[in-house]
This record gives C-alpha cells, structure tokens and sequence, in this order.
C-alpha cells in the first residue's frame, strides 16, 4: 500500500531533485533555492532555504551519514552545506565552468563527482576538495551518474543515449551503447551488491527518452573485463522517464515520468506495483528514504509530494512482495504522450498517430496516416467526420470520439503551459524570440538581459555567440490561439 501523507508548496519553481537522509528531506529547485526538512514531522528546519547558487539547482544528494547535503547547478559549481545547521562549508567549481547536471559523492564520503554539459565529469577528493582528474566522457552533455555501493566505480549517462562505467581514475571499464534511444536521463546503482565464486555483482536502473526503465546487471569476475547485463525493460509509463531510485533494500525502483505519473516495481520480479498520479506535470524527481518506508516525488507543478510505502505488499521482514492486490493499479487520471504538453491544433501527424497508439487505438493508425491527418484536423472532428474514415465499427468510432473530447477536455485548462512562460520572468511571453541558446524568451526581457551586460545564457551560463534575436512567429502563434482558446 501506499498513501500520501504530505505536500509541500514552499519552492516558486518546478522542482529538479529530492533526496533523503535519515533524518531530512532535501528539495533543490529553479528558483535556486534548497529547502530541508525534518522527516519526523515535515517542518522546514530554521535554517532552510538555503541559498548561494547564481542559478538553478539541478542535483542534491546526502553523504551516507547524512551530516553533509551537496548541490550542483548550472552555475558550474557545486556546494557543500552542513545538514544540520544549513551552513555553506565549502564549494567547488568545474574548471571549465560548464554548467553541471548531475553529481554525486561516493559512499564512503572520499570521491565527490560531478557530470557538466560539455561531456567531461570532474573528480574531486572530497575531505579536501582538490580536483583529482577531469576529463571527457562523451561528446554529449554528462546528465546521470552513479557511484557503486563499493565506492570503486561509477557509471554515466549522456544525452546521446550511453551508459559507460569508470574506475576511480576516470579510466574507461564498459560503454554499453544506446542503452536508451534519444538520450539518458537519470542512473542509479542499487545499494547492495553480492560476490559469490569471486564474481561481484551490482545491480543499475537507467532511464530514458524512451520512456523505458532498464534494470541492469553490471559484474566483475576476479580478473576478467566488467560486463553489462540488461535484466529487466520495465514498461509502465507512457512518455520520457525522468528519474529513478532504489529503494534502501534494493527491492524496490521507483520512476517518475512526463506522463505526470510515479511507478514502482519490484525490482527483483520486474513487475509493476502501483502507478501513483498525483502531480500534475512532469514528474522529474524521486527519492526514497534509507529508513521509514517514505518517498518523495518532485515535479514541475513546484511540489512535491511525501508517500508513505508499507501494508499490503510490504512484509514484517522489509521484503516487498508482488501480491495479487498490489498489482491492482489505481487510474488516477488519462496518461498523456510526451507531446501532449502542445496544443492539440499543433500536433504533427506523427503526434497524433503516436497518441493514437498509447491510447490503445493501433488499428487507426494506417487510416490515419493514408488521410493525413494532423492535430487541426483531429481538432475539429465530428460523428460525420470520423464516419467519413470508413471506420466500420460503431464501437470504435464512439471510442475515438471520447478520447478525442477528453483530451480536449484536458488541454483546456486555464493554466498556461511551460513552453508559453519566459524562463526569466516566467510569465507569459507575449512577443517571443529565439536566442543564441536555441531557447525562447519574452523579447523585453533578453533584451534587458544581454543590455545589463550579461553575455551569458540565462538558462546555460555558457557564453552567448550573438546577441542577435530571432522572432519566434510558431509559437507566437500557438500562444494566441492558447489564449483565444480560454
């Protein structure tokens, strides 16, 4: 069984990360900020929120005695702060002061690494804080990485869609190519690992844009080359997964999703459990405790969400069994594609044909696809219209034309999406441009941006090549016909 027992709304931007100590909980965010909180009670402590980035945070984590938090942002640097009194005890930056996606500090507290946007990963000495190597990783930005429970290795991931596993020098053990077709997003090293007959044994769950959960089986034999066995592709979700965790005793992993939905396995079995829907946009963090039976989920609807794992499926011993009343999956809400997040009159015919299949509709794909048929015209779609496809069957027309008014019904809600607000004013943009970055920005705000001097990325800190601004017509337009819509 599993309840939510707590929300919190504290953080004024979609949150990047969550993670747990024994005893708190920790939240980074766009907005800069980390807050923390007491997991007995969920009461931020008085020393939260805790602030020294110039910009977002994209990763928290705990050491494993839980006395330091560490953070990295965009701002290239990575911060480490006393968890039990908020106090900024040290910093460290990339040499090249690439914005940093990722990091994460070795179990037994000695490495401290991290993984920037321009492929290389830094190694630090943690009790020092001196730089050990940094080096190239892959020609792709560095966006997961994972120390194994030994401490003795690491694994990343990149956007390109690679896992590779490093030793503690940096030197190249295993690539496993296009683990996950269009790009990595999170790794994660189960917290046990087993020898037997002198082989060692950990297990990984990596995750994708294509919308799949791997579960791994990375070994060593005494002697022999590392290998990478995949064991389980878990398919609960319907859109790019996010994020992955294990939980404290390796039984279970958990996933959040742009479907907005949370899935937990049993990790062992490779069968689903529950699929939470409970947030209401993409869910790009999870996090479960090392005691306590919690999780946390983070979203970009700013919240995030506290559950509590245990009862039905959750026996004496810890062990997390697969029971027949576990596997009944609660539906919490429609599970929308990836591209749901447009507005349907903008859909592509490859969008809809996609909706069409996880909408459980494959055989309209062809008819579809023979019409032409786009977002505008599935848009305006009637009884004579769809009786015009020559679909024969009654039931499926009055299928096809339910899903079509719920997912209207779903894109007319008054709040506006992500990809409409600037991301520095996070407003809505009213005359958008294009920058130098590739990202959109209401033309006001760059504008007074670069005037102020700031020859950098609002979103990446990486210089910018020109200052010149693009007019942005498409989603100028798709703004109004948004607003017109409402």
């Amino acid at each position: 069984m599993v309840s939510l027992i707590h929300t919190i709304r504290d953080h004024t931007d979609e949150i990047s990360c969550c993670a747990f100590s024994p005893s708190a909980l920790a939240t980074g965010s766009a907005d800069k900020t980390l807050r923390v909180y007491s997991t007995a009670d969920f009461k931020e402590f008085p020393f939260s929120p805790l602030t020294g980035h110039g910009y977002g945070v994209h990763r928290c984590c705990f050491s494993s005695c839980g006395s330091y938090l560490l953070s990295c942002s965009t701002d290239g640097s990575v911060i480490v702060w006393s968890s039990e009194t908020g106090e900024l005890l040290s910093a460290v930056e990339h040499p090249g002061r690439s914005p940093l996606r990722v990091c994460a500090l070795a179990p037994d507290s000695c490495l401290l690494l991290a993984g920037a946007c321009d492929g290389t990963v830094a190694l630090w000495d943690f009790p020092s804080k001196t730089l050990r190597r940094c080096a190239a990783a892959s020609e792709a930005s560095i966006v997961a990485c994972s120390f194994s429970p030994c401490s003795q290795v690491f694994v990343t991931g990149c956007t390109q869609g690679d896992l590779k596993l490093w030793d503690d020098h940096i030197s190249l053990l295993l690539a496993q190519k296009d683990a996950h077709d269009l790009g990595v997003t999170c790794c994660s090293f189960a917290p046990h690992f087993k020898i037997e007959d002198s082989c060692m044994e950990l297990r990984l769950a990596s995750c994708g844009k294509d919308s799949l959960l791997k579960i791994w089986i990375v070994s060593q034999r005494e002697g022999a080359v590392w290998t990478m066995m995949l064991l389980h592709i878990l398919t609960g979700q319907t859109a790019p997964v996010l994020s992955c965790a294990f939980s404290a005793d390796g039984e279970l992993v958990v996933s959040g999703s742009v479907d907005k939905s949370v899935t937990i396995y049993n990790a062992n079995l490779g069968t689903l459990l529950h699929i939470l829907k409970q947030h209401d946009r993409y869910v790009t963090a999870v996090a479960l405790s090392p005691a306590y039976g919690l999780m946390a989920t983070g979203s970009m609807d700013r919240s995030v969400n506290v559950w509590k794992i245990g009862g039905d499926g959750y026996e004496e011993t810890g062990k997390y069994c697969c029971t027949a009343e576990s596997q009944q999956v609660p539906c919490q809400g429609r599970k929308l594609p990836g591209h749901s997040r447009l507005l349907l009159a903008d859909w592509t015919e490859e969008d809809v044909q996609s909706w069409l299949c996880e909408e459980r509709l494959d055989e309209l794909v062809m008819i579809f696809k023979a019409n032409n048929i786009d977002g505008s015209e599935v848009n305006h779609m009637s009884k004579e219209t769809v009786a015009e496809l020559g679909i024969e069957s009654v039931g499926l027309r009055g299928r096809l034309l339910r899903k079509i008014e719920a997912l209207k019904a779903e894109q007319s809600g008054s709040e506006a999406p992500n990809e409409f607000l600037c991301p520095i004013t996070t407003e809505l943009m009213k005359d958008p441009v294009i920058a130098a970055d590739g990202y959109s920005y209401e033309r006001e705000s760059i504008e007074r941006w670069i005037g102020g001097k700031n020859k950098t990325s609002p979103m990446t800190n990486l210089p910018l090549q020109t200052t010149l601004l693009t007019p942005n017509r498409s989603l100028k337009m798709a703004i109004t016909r948004w607003k017109s819509s409402q």
